[in-house]
This record gives C-alpha cells, sequence and structure tokens, in this order.
C-alpha cells in the first residue's frame, strides 16, 4: 500500500526523505503522496514527487494557512498541470481553532474551488480538511458543482453523524492513526459505518502517530501499516482482503498504482 497523505516538505523530514522512503519499503509501504499546504509549499512538495518515482504530490491551501498569503493561483495551478501532481489540496474548513478567522478560510476555500472549476483541464482529485465543520463544508462543496466522486475527507475525526453525511454526499474518507486511539471512540465508530469501496488510509505524518508509536515525533508513513491493520480488526476483515480493498481504492481515486 502507499502512505495517501504525508507533509515530506515540513522540517521534520528536512534531507531524510530517502531515508523515509527506504524505512517504508522495507514495513511493506510502496509510497506516499507528499500533501501541500501553502502556494510555496506546492512547488517543494513537486520538487520532492520528481526527484523519486514513488513519491506524488498535491496542490493546495490548508485553512489553517490562509492567513499566509498573499496566494499565488498561478503557481498552484503550475504544480497541478504536472504528471507527478495527482490531487487539489488540501483545502476545506476548521472551526477547531480561532485562527485564521472563519470568514478568511470560507473566502479561500470559495477562491479555491473556483479556480480548479476553471482552470483544471484534469480533473484531479480533492483532498479536504474538515474539522469541526462538515455541516458547513458539505453545502459549500454541493454548491461547487464538481463531482462528489472526486472529494476525500482526510484525516477524519467526525462521528457517525459526520460520516453519514459524507456519504450521502457521495465522497470518500480517510483515516489516520487517530482510529487507533483509546479516547476517540466517535472514530472508531464512523470507522465501522464507512462501506469498503469509501474508505483509504493515510499517515497525516509528521503528525498523528499511531499506536503503538503514539506520543513519538515525528510519525513516519512506514506506519500507515499499523492504522490499516487497526482498520481491519475494528471492521472484523480479514487484512489481506482488506490491503486489496486499500489499494483498489487508492488506485481508483488517485490514478496511480497504489500496490
Amino acid at each position: 500500500m502507499i502512505d495517501t497523505h504525508c507533509h515530506l516538505t515540513f522540517p521534520d523530514f528536512a534531507s531524510e526523505v530517502d531515508d523515509v522512503l527506504d524505512e517504508a519499503a522495507e514495513a511493506g509501504v510502496t509510497g506516499m503522496i507528499t500533501i501541500a499546504t501553502t502556494s510555496a509549499d506546492a512547488p517543494a512538495a513537486l520538487q520532492i514527487a520528481e526527484l523519486h518515482e514513488r513519491i506524488w504530490c498535491s496542490a493546495g491551501i490548508h485553512p489553517l494557512y490562509s492567513d499566509k498569503g498573499p496566494h499565488d493561483w498561478e503557481e498552484l495551478g503550475r504544480v497541478a498541470s504536472h504528471p507527478k501532481c495527482v490531487a487539489w489540496g488540501e483545502l476545506g474548513l476548521d472551526r477547531h481553532y480561532d485562527r485564521p478567522p472563519f470568514e478568511l478560510q470560507l473566502e479561500t476555500l470559495h477562491t479555491h474551488l473556483d479556480y480548479i472549476r476553471q482552470h483544471d483541464e484534469r480533473s484531479l482529485p480533492i483532498v479536504l480538511h474538515c474539522r469541526e465543520a462538515f455541516e458547513e463544508l458539505v453545502p459549500i462543496l454541493r454548491a461547487s458543482r464538481l463531482d462528489p466522486a472526486r472529494f476525500v475527507f482526510h484525516c477524519f475525526t467526525g462521528d457517525v453523524g459526520d460520516a453519514r453525511l459524507v456519504m450521502d454526499f457521495g465522497a470518500m474518507i480517510s483515516f489516520t492513526g487517530v482510529v487507533t486511539y483509546p479516547n476517540a471512540p466517535d472514530v472508531r465508530e464512523a470507522a465501522r459505518f464507512v462501506p469498503d469501496d469509501r474508505i483509504m488510509v493515510e499517515t497525516d505524518a509528521p503528525f498523528l502517530p499511531p499506536v503503538p508509536h503514539r506520543g513519538k515525533r515525528p510519525c513516519r508513513p512506514a506506519w500507515v501499516l499499523h492504522t490499516a491493520r487497526a482498520l481491519a480488526v475494528l471492521r472484523e476483515t480479514e487484512f489481506d482482503a482488506f490491503h486489496a480493498t486499500l489499494n483498489t481504492n487508492t488506485s481508483r481515486f488517485f490514478g496511480i498504482d497504489a500496490r
């Protein structure tokens, strides 16, 4: 499998990408998608992807970086046009923190969705950040008229009600190591609820290391395997079959070979 969401441009992995790849390969994690958070971060992510066959990237403005402008939308478009860029994002809304102002997050999100509608010749998938804002984000996505099947709600930390809202909309859901935490029963219940064809797995490295590595920093892409195994147990599914399901979903959604 691959780690569908990590941040290899973060300082935690400076000059370590080769070691990260080797460690992941030893664990059976054959590649990763490094996700952008700003228009300055996106070309750095692309540079890493260009240097490594089994790394891909995205192009987007994270809602918590909405105030880190001015945002260079043309630069995002340049990155998104490259074959090694396999998604927009991450973009979305975050109600957990009081900064940046929610109004600025909304403005950035609408601008981002408008840019995608006008400049996305490849119909790339769209990676969403949504924290405590599902009831506000989903109607905006519906109104965008972009295909719901193009969206994945990454690092899902909601409950079954939130998951049902996402499923009714028609998007995918991706789980991190949070699903292994004892204090996250709502996330585990949601992980049991999501259908086989709508689920993916990630680390969000360097954040959110799964048990048995909780508390360590940085989280490593190799550790996505722990989350996948925990999900298989939760869903009462034999791991090899669930592993194949994850690879099928990832390959279909991102248009890459996830094996």
